[in-house]
């Protein structure tokens, strides 16, 4: 799969989404960040594409968005055609060969 943003961009993109969400909802940074528990400066951060996962999920939540959270890292689920009688459910993932 090729990365067709940088990492940067992502970041940038985030900030930007979570900006303009906040200014639909009509809700000034000051009332965001008492409502989300974080400071000023720690939103003007993360707006600007930089902040710290903490910040960024108290934000997410405080905009009554934490559907985005779950979309991040969907729940594998296991198609019961494919599993044998018996078996037993996967507790960890193998090694790889280079890394023995």
């Amino acid at each position: 799969m090729e990365n067709i943003f940088s990492f940067e961009e992502l970041e940038e993109q985030v900030g930007e989404n979570l900006k303009q969400l906040r200014l639909h909802k009509n809700i000034d940074r000051k009332t965001l960040c008492e409502r989300a528990g974080v400071s000023l400066n720690a939103l003007r951060h993360l707006e600007a594409g930089h902040g710290t996962l903490k910040t960024l999920i108290r934000v997410v939540r405080a905009l009554d968005r934490q559907e985005w959270l779950l979309g991040i890292a969907p729940t594998a689920s296991i198609n019961p055609l494919h599993r044998v009688r018996g078996q037993s459910v996967r507790q960890r993932a193998s090694r790889r060969s280079h890394d023995l």
